[in-house]
Formats: structure tokens, sequence, C-alpha cells
């Protein structure tokens, strides 16, 4: 087995290298999605979970759009969104939603929100017609919904995925040893089960993995075998990063050429395509994985 380069936790406290430096958003195309946000009053994961790639994304005109509010159900270690009692959810925001999308005009939109524990149906049926309407609106867009956990309510996550959208997404996060500290409300073995039932609906299917958690090399190639068993078609893989001093701390800075060979080792073992890098976030490149 090949030794591929990490920076200890000791070099983390001290800078971040430089392949995670990022450039700061600016330009025409930034401002005018930021401001078709703030008009329609939509939360963006993008700014809630203080995403490294915003500038670059939302130069291009595209974002991420989280529905269902900006306050989750959950208290994930490493995530920046707010946590608590989310108020009512808006039942006009799937028309709002749909609007930005065609007044933006992108080809390819992606969907997140918050968890939504205390909904019996988690939010299924706004998920459901946010795609409607989407695709009511902009009916040569292609979709991607990244989807939270359901708990097991499968009847939920069938609403969910029935809009028409071309990609389903859930992301387990990280591997399965760490999930009591990382995503302590969750089960790693529920969230591959969904990704499975998500699959036999007939969807692609998509899931997430951060690295620099204190993950060893091991445990992200059984990850993969995992998701590949459950009938996961593409892989995320991107480097932690700390949102602030009340989250877990970053344990290791992965080097590039790791991330690469990670890629590699995906697509050896059965994944169909892996987005694989410092800076790649689950709805990174989004756009390339609609027809792989």
């Amino acid at each position: 087995m090949i030794e591929l380069p990490v920076i200890s936790e000791e070099a983390t406290k001290r800078k971040k290298p430089d392949w995670l430096r990022v450039k700061l958003p600016v330009g025409k195309e930034y401002a005018k999605v930021r401001k078709l946000v703030d008009e329609h009053k939509l939360h963006t994961i993008c700014e809630s979970g203080n995403c490294p790639n915003m500038g670059e994304c939302w130069g291009a005109g595209t974002a991420t759009f989280m529905i269902l509010g900006n306050v989750c159900t959950r208290s994930c270690s490493f995530c920046a969104v707010a946590t608590g009692r989310p108020p009512e959810y808006d039942a006009d925001e799937p028309r709002r939603v749909a609007e930005a999308i065609k007044l933006m005009g992108v080809k390819h939109a992606v969907l997140t929100s918050v968890n939504r524990d205390e909904l019996k149906d988690r939010g299924a049926e706004i998920w459901y017609q946010t795609v409607v309407e989407t695709k009511k609106l902009s009916p040569s867009t292609t979709i991607e919904t990244l989807i939270p956990d359901v708990k097991s309510n499968w009847d939920a996550l069938y609403r969910m995925i029935s809009g028409g959208q071309e990609v389903v997404s859930h992301n387990v996060e990280t591997v399965e040893s760490l999930y009591r500290r990382v995503r302590p409300q969750a089960k790693y073995n529920r969230s591959l089960e969904q990704i499975k039932l998500t699959k036999e609906y007939g969807k692609r299917t998509k899931t997430g993995i951060m690295l620099g958690l204190g993950e060893k090399k091991e445990e992200v190639y059984k990850a993969m075998d995992d998701l590949v068993a459950h009938g996961c078609d593409i892989l995320t893989l991107g480097q932690y990063l700390q949102p602030t001093k009340m989250h877990i701390e970053v344990a290791e800075f992965i080097h590039p050429d790791l991330f690469a060979h990670y890629r590699e080792e995906g697509l050896k073992r059965g994944l169909k395509y892996v987005e694989s890098g410092p800076l790649v976030r689950s709805s990174y490149h989004a756009e390339r994985h609609v027809n792989v």
C-alpha cells in the first residue's frame, strides 16, 4: 500500500496549506446571484455552510438552494448551519425557489435542506413541490436533490425523490467509526440503506465524505466498498474545514496527492464517478454528475 503525505494536527493549528486558499467572491455574476437570493428571501447552503467555493460557483451564476429554512434539528459537530427548533416552514417556498432558478437561467440546479425531524413527513412534500415547480418553470433544467436522513421514514423518502430530479444525493459524511463524534443523531447503516432504496427506485445516486477528521485509509476504502454494495454511483471527497472553534477540530490536512489516489481507488472499486480534492464539496461540479 502506498504512503502519501498528510499534515499533522499540530501543523493545522499554525496555518492552512497553500492548496486550501480560495479567492474572495467578486464580480458581476456573483453580485447578480447575491441580489436574486436576497430579493427572493432564499437560503443557500453556500452561505450557511461557509462553502469555500462560493466565489467560483456564484461567479458562474449558480448556487445551491437550501429549502425548509436555515435552522436544523440536528447538531452535527462539523456543520456551520444553526441548530435549534425551526420555525414553521413556508408553503410558498417551492414557487419562489423555482422562480429564482428560472431568473438565474441555470442549466443544472442543486437543492438541499436542513433536517426537519419534527415534521411527520420530514419536509417531503415541500421537497416534492419544489422539484415539480422548478421543472414546470424550467423544463430543460436538470436537478440534483441533496436530501437529509429521513430516519427510516421510507414513505417520506419516496415522496422526496419522486418529483422528477435526475440525481439524488445523501451524504454519509464520514467513515463508520467516527459517526458518534461527527454525526451523533445519524446512523451509518441507515444512510447506506437510504442510498440503496433510492437506487432501487431508479435514481442516479450520490454521496459525500469529508476527510481530515481522523479516519484511516482502510476505513475510507471500506466506505467505498459499502457504497458500491448499496448502489451508490457518485462519490465526492473533500477536506473538512472547522467552521468555528465550537466545532470538531481538523485532525489533519489531506495532501492533494492522496485525494488523487482516493479518486483512482474509488473508480477501481466500482464507483462510476469520483470528485476528489481538498476544496471539493457535495455540489461542486454537480452538473458533471447528471449523465455518468
